[in-house]
């Protein structure tokens, strides 16, 4: 072996036992009574900044939306949400660069990536407040989400599934790597060795499949409309499965896609852990996803995933990440509430 060979071995090593150990002493995992269902939430998710997060079409207070649409209509105990924590700097290192995080100290980098200019004008401080804690919240529950799964066969965390992201960058509305983030926890504390992405979210998850480009333990099915956001070519070599849905798909037509998919990736992978990206950007009348999804398409949509993650005898995270029209909300409650109806899910909490 050379020595530039042996070096290299040597820096790849070093890394992976720092990832370790960071994962190690995290405090993201916790235990959760029994009184808890596994559905992720906190009001710090919701982003307001001086009315500022209008001028982005993401509805950023669909998240509260969602659990309280689940609570008014009695499918919900609000008591029995779990809370995550926020996801601290040595947790986020576990996947970013330090030259990645010190680029979110500029609210005119955070700006760009979450593609509200004026953004650029207020102090830090004020960003790292009203932005980016609530995204770092996010990635909490993003992560204990795989916890959960593995311990009550699913978790919902109502928020994540910032796709755009990757170690080294942000994009479209995403600061931070929670899927990786996610991935990587559960290789090292879950015992788990093989996880499958169903990226089913209109547009391509071009941050998961760069940070996971050449390990094949992820398996990525990523079903977008290629001819939106990103563009990332590159990425897109990455995808194990790529199902590409033009502007225009209908209900039917992208169902039948999704069933086909999923029969091809199930002969191709036998997953432990299945990490859903459900985007409901998909929906009809999307003003950035421009496919015509309607909303038992999506019920339906969701419903495949879980028998399909119950089929493999897998854990599934579930993670809400895009959708664009205030519709949304109420179109994620109600799938939810049919997962529970079908039995894919249980929101009764147990007794101590």
């Amino acid at each position: 072996m050379s020595s530039s060979s042996s070096s290299t071995s040597n820096s790849t090593t070093d890394a992976s036992t720092l990832r370790r150990n960071r994962i190690l002493s995290s405090k993201l995992y916790f235990t959760m009574p029994l009184s808890k269902v596994p559905l992720i939430y906190s009001t710090a998710y919701d982003i307001s900044f001086l009315g500022m997060e209008k001028l982005h079409p993401f509805d950023s207070s669909k998240w509260g939306r969602i659990c309280r649409f689940l609570i008014v209509d009695g499918v919900l105990d609000k008591n029995s949400i779990v809370e995550p924590l926020e996801a601290s700097k040595d947790d986020l290192l576990v996947v970013h660069t330090e030259s990645y995080l010190s680029s979110l100290k500029s609210s005119s980098n955070v700006a760009m990536i979450i593609e509200v200019p004026p953004v650029a004008l207020l102090p830090n401080c004020l960003v790292q407040q009203k932005v980016l804690y609530p995204f770092r919240k996010q990635v909490g529950g993003t992560v204990l989400a795989a916890k959960l799964a593995k311990e009550r066969g699913w978790a919902i965390n109502v928020g994540g599934g910032f796709h755009h992201c990757c170690g080294e960058r942000g994009g479209g509305f995403c600061a931070y790597a929670d899927i990786s983030l996610c991935i990587h926890y559960a290789f090292n504390l879950l015992d788990i060795s093989k996880v499958m992405i169903i990226d089913l979210d209109a547009h391509q998850g071009n941050g998961h499949e760069r940070d996971f480009a050449n390990d094949r333990r992820v398996y990525i099915l990523d079903m977008y409309n290629p001819e939106i956001y990103p563009f990332d070519h590159e990425a897109r070599r990455y995808i194990d499965q790529k199902v590409e849905v033009v502007s225009g798909t209908t209900t039917d037509e992208y169902l039948v896609k999704l069933d086909e998919a999923l029969t091809v990736a199930g002969k191709m992978f036998d997953p432990e852990l299945v990490v859903f990206n459900a985007g409901t950007d998909i929906l009809d009348g999307d003003p950035l996803g421009r496919l015509k999804i309607s909303p038992d398409g999506i019920t339906s949509r969701d419903e495949k995933v879980f028998r399909f993650a119950r089929e493999k005898n897998a854990s599934l995270v579930m993670l809400t990440s895009g959708g664009y029209m205030k519709s949304s909300a109420r179109v994620i409650a109600d799938s939810i509430a049919n997962l529970s109806k079908q039995t894919l899910i249980n929101l009764k909490p147990c007794r101590e």
